[in-house]
């Protein structure tokens, strides 16, 4: 058979490499196992002629090359073959493209491929080459340049990785079975807060070989209202001065709760009337305390001791948790009432005292009279205030408490007189008590009655015998029980006017004049009437005479 010598040098045969993933092994495919498809013609000698289709000169696939090489050397990637290489090495093979050079380099005269790094196919899966074979004599192209690529080829170098963790998860305590399930039953956070729970993830379904990864899961069990308040102690003991101010706290108790926040939330409460008659108990929502407050005064010498009965519930309660209650405990509160000196206390609260008006000075009004509430019962003096009035109508006796006019007294001046009484004890002068006194002047008789004199009398000449021509009135400045009774006459020893006639209305402040008989003519010089002597008759004209008061 003849062959063409142009024919054979164009055919160019690349060895293929082949990476198995199982193992990485590398292998070439022999040039003799390269089928080359022809065309048979027959001559007229009978020979035959074979015709080579013309073709690429490069048969290719992929090479593979396994990513994280570990090691000194270089990476056998594969290798370069041309059919036109008769070994002699008259052939150059030339790589460009990603990574030529410097990632992959090139035997120039076997054709023989090497990575030079290790590669990561999680960052680059594969890279892009062109190769061309020279005459390394002439320098030209015995092909056009051919493109492949090499992949890296995968290897499990990467382990699971959870990209958010460490996490952070919250459940409430004594909760049922969740995704990440509770391990123990009816967990107590009150004896373990947190849990750091650590997760690990395997590739490889687990197999051997298989790489893991863990992260770390930060539990917080929540609170639930599953404690109920206690009072450290179930008795207690509180001294109170009996000097303590109504309404001002005197103390404070404190149940412990082992639960957070509304499940804390602690009620105290009185449940004893004789304590809650005297005191009172509220809730301090910073501290969590009991604070006890006074109701009433104490009084040492009639109370010593109080007993109280203080209860503290859960003011949040959860049903769920009933079966651990229930939510309140009690404890007992002793007081004891401290004696401290205190002022002179007065019998009354005010007193109201009566004198009668123009007695004698030195006239006793009243008493009033205080004690020392202490049990050393020391004696008590007696003051007046004289800095609010400038007049001093009464003095007391310091030891007696008996108060004495010093000045007389006028009703229809002052009919009341209202002075402060100071008590202190002699043991300890700074300790003062007041009570007001209120003095009450009683009238007596002593005040003429008086006739009022401002008003004039007009009598016409024509007026009617009986007709009442003016009425009479008097006043007295003393005070009467049931009214003011005078009793009106004219005064004897003085000549009576037949022409009028006084009238007393018996009893009542007022009397009229009557009108006996008709004036039958006046002078125009002043005629006067034989009246009252506070009275006298003018003419103001020859017609209307006019009745006056002197």
């Amino acid at each position: 058979m003849r062959k063409s010598t142009t024919s054979c040098l164009c055919h160019i045969l690349v060895c293929l490499c082949f990476i198995q993933r199982c193992y990485g092994a590398s292998h070439h495919i022999p040039a003799d196992k390269v089928t080359i498809a022809k065309n048979q013609t027959k001559l007229a000698n009978g020979e035959t002629e074979v015709h080579h289709r013309p073709k690429r000169g490069w048969i290719w696939n992929q090479f593979f090359v396994l990513e994280e090489h570990i090691g000194p050397d270089t990476q056998y990637v594969g290798k370069l073959h041309s059919n036109s290489d008769k070994g002699d090495g008259s052939v150059r093979y030339i790589l460009s493209g990603e990574g030529a050079g410097s990632i992959f380099i090139i035997n120039e005269v076997t054709g023989d491929i090497h990575a030079t790094e290790s590669l990561d196919r999680e960052r680059k899966a594969h890279y892009v080459l062109h190769a061309q074979a020279f005459d390394r004599n002439t320098e030209k192209p015995l092909e056009p340049k051919s493109e492949f690529i090499i992949k890296v080829q995968d290897i499990n170098d990467n382990a699971p990785t959870f990209p958010d963790g460490p996490f952070v998860a919250a459940v409430p305590e004594m909760s049922g079975v969740g995704v990440i399930r509770t391990a123990l039953a009816n967990m107590d956070r009150e004896a373990r807060e947190h849990y750091a729970v650590v997760i690990q993830a395997k590739d490889m379904a687990g197999s051997v070989g298989g790489l893991s990864g863990s992260t770390t899961i930060n539990i917080t069990l929540t609170d639930v209202n599953d404690n109920p308040p206690k009072f450290p102690q179930k008795n207690y003991q509180l001294y109170v001065p009996e000097s303590a101010q109504v309404g001002k706290p005197v103390g404070k108790i404190k149940a412990n709760d082992e639960d957070l926040g509304v499940n804390a939330e602690i009620k105290y409460s009185i449940i004893n009337s004789e304590g809650a008659a005297m005191f009172s108990i509220n809730t301090d929502r910073d501290t969590r305390e009991g604070i006890i407050s006074l109701k009433k005064p104490l009084n040492y010498e009639r109370k010593k001791t109080y007993t109280l009965q203080i209860e503290g519930v859960n003011s949040h309660l959860e049903p769920l948790f009933s079966y651990l209650g229930p939510f309140k405990d009690t404890a007992t509160l002793k007081i004891t009432v401290g004696d401290v000196d205190e002022p002179p206390v007065f019998s009354m609260d005010y007193y109201i005292m009566d004198v009668y008006e123009n007695a004698r000075i030195g006239r006793e009004v009243g008493a009033v009279t205080a004690r020392d509430p202490d049990s050393k019962n020391s004696h008590v003096r007696y003051f007046i205030d004289h800095s609010e009035h400038s007049d001093k109508y009464f003095n007391i006796d310091m030891d007696s408490g008996v108060i004495k006019t010093t000045q007389s007294l006028d009703r229809e001046d002052m009919p009341w007189h209202n002075i402060t009484v100071i008590a202190s004890e002699v043991d300890n002068p700074s300790l003062l008590s007041h009570v007001p006194v209120t003095v009450q002047v009683l009238d007596v008789n002593d005040n003429p009655p008086e006739i009022n004199k401002d008003k004039e009398v007009i009598v016409c000449e024509s007026s009617r015998p009986g007709q009442v021509i003016q009425t009479m009135t008097a006043v007295d400045k003393d005070d009467f029980a049931n009214g003011q009774r005078f009793s009106f006459s004219l005064p004897s020893g003085v000549p009576v006017n037949p022409n009028f006639t006084l009238k007393d209305n018996e009893g009542i402040y007022c009397t009229q004049y009557h009108l006996c008989a008709f004036l039958m003519s006046f002078s125009s010089s002043a005629l006067w009437l034989n009246l009252h002597p506070g009275f006298h008759i003018q003419p103001l004209n020859t017609r209307y005479p006019q009745i006056l008061f002197l």
